[in-house]
């Protein structure tokens, strides 16, 4: 996550294997309104960025920015989990707070979307930054 977090060494292949199972969690516990579940996985210097909400930096910060974007009923499809060294790329389709009415209220259905995760040494989600498809208009 260039400009967010600096690089960092190779993860064990048991912490990234942690690491991976925490973004998987992150996504269903999200999809699934358990906000406090999702609260669990995050570094205490957690760091979001995303184009349809604010700057998130700290846990209790990206907790309040997600429990304001789970108004809206979310759902993630996964495409694709690629993992390597402190990062975690995760490709998919997204329906919820940035579809239809959301902020990105000019599109009607799914988003498909790539996410960024840098995690700590033990596997914690230290950051994600989200970047949504849009079709050149």
């Amino acid at each position: 996550m260039s400009g967010l977090f600096p690089r960092r060494s190779p993860q064990s292949a048991a912490s990234m294997a942690a690491g991976i199972d925490h973004v998987r969690l992150s996504y269903h516990y999200r999809d699934t309104g358990d906000i406090d579940a999702f609260g669990s996985l995050l570094h205490e210097d957690v760091q979001v960025k995303r184009p349809d909400a604010p700057f998130g930096h700290g846990r209790d910060e990206v907790i309040r920015l997600h429990t304001r974007m789970a108004g809206a009923r979310e759902h993630h499809h996964i495409y694709k989990i690629v993992a390597d060294g402190d990062c975690v790329v995760v490709t998919g389709s997204y329906t919820g707070a940035a579809d239809g009415e959301g902020a990105n209220g000019a599109h009607a259905g799914p988003l498909e979307f790539a996410d960024v995760f840098t995690l700590t040494d033990d596997g914690m989600l230290l950051g994600y930054r989200r970047f949504y498809f849009v079709a050149p208009g």
